[in-house]
């Protein structure tokens, strides 16, 4: 008896042993390093926003085409902010891209996170209307092979999901620390869900809808990439049907596996997640024109943030004995 006390003492002291010497070295924790992964792609978003066209008078079109097909109470707001900003464009633009390059640099900072993780939302939520159409799901012509929901409502939910809290929720996965697992599993199936549906629209549906977007995402783009879009499109050439309830179906497996929580619809998901970033002509961020590096490495990120902890598997197998 003595014997399996010490045996078991022995264990739990191993187990402790690492998580000790990280945090006395500094070596971040799993939701540290995924709130870095967040920084990164902010910043690399306000690196995308300092490139030479965006200073120039062909940024605000790019926004005001938006606007085409939302509502009129969204597509109103669209077009006049675009008007604003063709008007003051190189001021405006270096805001833009001041704001996504402090955001990423005060998320990385850890005195700063909180702060820029709050501004980091409501930036988004601003951007999403103004700057993306609400990702275009209003006009009957959203796909996630065209980057619905858009990519920065994605910012938003994860600065949410990876919020540092003072005492955290029992949960099996980062995300469900600060809202709690059955809230995160929610959000989870609302956004695989919901693309999956996306993927439904008739709009998407059409024969040459997927290759179409597939090979517009292609112009611009360096040969190699060019190439590989366009051979994809050409496969998909009057199969959007298809290409569409495969996609669904794909997306709808990671929705429902996602409450499991299970590695494999995690797996699926950031599988997904690369096909669609390969689709999006990687956000066309090689082309000297992206804003951003659109949603493949966001949902991939959010995927991650599902992946089950070490401690929560080590519990399972111990109910299990």
């Amino acid at each position: 008896m003595s014997d399996s006390i010490a045996i078991g003492a022995k264990a739990v002291r191993q187990d402790s042993a690492p998580a000790a010497a990280r945090a006395r070295h500094g070596v971040p924790d799993v939701r540290r390093r995924l709130q870095l992964a967040l920084a990164a792609i902010w910043l690399l978003d306000g690196v995308l926003q300092c490139q030479p066209v965006m200073f120039t008078r062909a940024f605000p079109p790019t926004l005001a085409a938006t606007a085409q097909g939302n509502p009129a109470l969204i597509a109103g707001p669209i077009t006049w902010s675009a008007h604003l900003i063709g008007q003051h464009v190189v001021a405006m633009n270096a805001v833009f891209a001041a704001v996504q390059l402090l955001l990423g640099l005060g998320i990385a900072w850890r005195p700063t996170m909180k702060l820029a993780l709050g501004a980091s939302f409501a930036w988004a939520a601003a951007v999403w209307w103004l700057g993306e159409g609400l990702g275009s799901v209003l006009t009957g012509s959203a796909s996630p092979v065209s980057g619905a929901p858009g990519a920065v409502i994605l910012y938003a939910l994860l600065a949410i999901l990876l919020w540092p809290v003072a005492r955290e929720r029992a949960a099996p996965f980062v995300a469900g620390r600060a809202i709690g697992a059955p809230a995160a599993r929610g959000l989870w199936l609302i956004v695989w869900g919901s693309l999956a549906g996306l993927a439904l629209q008739p709009a998407a549906r059409a024969p040459h809808a997927i290759s179409g977007m597939i090979s517009d995402m292609a112009h611009g783009q360096p040969g190699w990439l060019a190439w590989t879009g366009n051979h994809a499109a050409s496969a998909l050439s009057q199969q959007g049907l298809a290409a569409s309830v495969v996609l669904a179906v794909a997306l709808a497996v990671v929705a429902a596996g996602g409450c499991l929580p299970a590695r494999a619809a995690i797996v699926l998901a950031i599988v997904i997640a690369a096909a669609i970033w390969i689709a999006e002509g990687l956000g066309g961020i090689l082309t000297g024109s992206a804003t951003d590096p659109n949603t493949g490495p966001l949902l991939a990120l959010l995927a991650l943030a599902y992946w089950p902890s070490r401690p929560a598997l080590a519990r399972s197998r111990g109910g299990k004995r």
